[in-house]
């Protein structure tokens, strides 16, 4: 019998999951073990609409369990170890050896600077529960969006997060009585997709009268005030802000871990310098012809499980249908009053990413709807 692990079921995990079945010869006899130290999956992409009480709590999340079948066998715990050579993965003392190894643990986010004591972590479902229950009871004042550190999954996240909170508050009447500020180290918005992207939500900022501030790095922070490594400094009412991301723990001496801190893999196959180990979504680094990263972005991580769930099916089925990552990615940009942007493109164009971005239309608000309906009909 042929096994296949898949370390983790986010969005990458749980996509490679549900293709290998699909792709799978069924006179194959195979087993995939999913790994997974969570009860819950969390549909990331709709966080920033639990902020604003436009999701529930409750419905952008599943339990893990119902991905077992009869091929899949759920196993939760903590990856302790992995052995790119043996093919083995250590969980809850426990050795299982596979013929493939599917990464996707991806980032681990820890908090900085005490900011979970001032604020909400809106990159988790229960920050941004917490952040909205404050929100609806903000009767005016300073709000500040936060980027604490680089790099960070979902790159448009903050800018979605900010404008959607704009639209709340303007809508409750207390858009004069509330000011917005955006903090980032970013020299500008979504910095790898160009600067016409990012001077196209720099303008959507700049209509909705939020304060955008680049190249801006938190030093400290405290009930009232934000202190930045550039000497400024400003004071706020109420603070969301992005975690710190890096690389889990267990990898930190790996070999298949580059100096960038993170995963390398070959950028079309996935496959790390080991046979039959592959890597997936945000735990991985690509470097891009311009000198940055591809970005950690849940689309990247959806795609690739795709092509790896693929290629290892076409293995085991003894066929040669291989496909490759080609670097395609996209995003909806919320706005807030049901209208959205979209942008998509090639980023691994050559010399830079060719991206581009669609003016922002009730059309494409309807298009992230039904994209959160689609996805968790077809993957749960």
């Amino acid at each position: 019998m042929k096994t296949i692990s898949v370390l983790g079921s986010g969005i990458g995990g749980v996509v490679a999951t549900h293709e290998l079945q699909r792709k799978i010869n069924k006179s194959l006899t195979y087993k995939i073990f999913l790994f997974e130290k969570e009860e819950q999956f969390t549909f990331a992409p709709s966080l920033p609409w639990v902020m604003i009480g436009k999701r529930k709590y409750e419905k952008v999340k599943k339990k893990i369990d119902v991905l077992a079948s009869d091929y899949v066998q759920v196993i939760k715990g903590e990856v302790e170890s992995v052995d790119p050579e043996k093919l083995s993965v250590k969980v809850n003392g426990k050795e299982y050896k596979s013929d493939y190894i599917v990464i996707a643990l991806g980032a681990e986010t820890k908090v900085e600077h005490n900011l979970d004591k001032y604020g909400h972590n809106f990159f988790s479902l229960d920050g941004a529960d917490a952040f909205h229950k404050q929100l609806i009871n903000f009767s005016g004042g300073k709000i500040v969006v936060l980027v604490s550190s680089l790099p960070f999954k979902c790159p448009a996240a903050p800018y979605k997060a900010a404008m959607l909170i704009e639209s709340f508050i303007r809508k409750r009447g207390l858009r004069d009585k509330t000011e917005i500020s955006l903090y980032t180290p970013e020299p500008l918005p979504l910095p790898v997709a160009g600067k016409e992207v990012g001077e196209a939500v720099m303008e959507m900022l700049k209509k909705k009268r939020i304060n955008y501030f680049t190249n801006h790095q938190i030093e400290s922070v405290n009930e009232k005030t934000i202190s930045f490594t550039n000497g400024t400094k400003d004071n706020y009412d109420f603070l969301t802000f992005t975690p710190k991301h890096t690389c889990p723990n267990l990898f930190s001496n790996s070999p298949i871990t580059s100096k960038s801190g993170w995963i390398e893999v070959n950028r079309n196959t996935l496959e790390t310098m080991y046979s039959n180990v592959f890597a997936i979504g945000d735990i991985t680094s690509i470097p891009l012809e311009m000198s940055k990263p591809l970005p950690k972005a849940g689309v990247f991580a959806h795609y690739q499980a795709e092509v790896v769930a693929n290629n290892i099916a076409e293995k085991l089925n003894g066929t040669q249908n291989f496909k490759t990552f080609d670097g395609y990615g996209e995003c909806f940009l919320e706005l807030g009053d049901g209208i959205a942007g979209y942008a998509k493109g090639n980023f691994y164009a050559s010399p830079i990413p060719a991206v581009e971005i669609k003016r922002p239309s009730f059309w494409r608000h309807l298009g992230k709807v039904w994209f959160e309906k689609y996805w968790w009909f077809k993957y749960f």
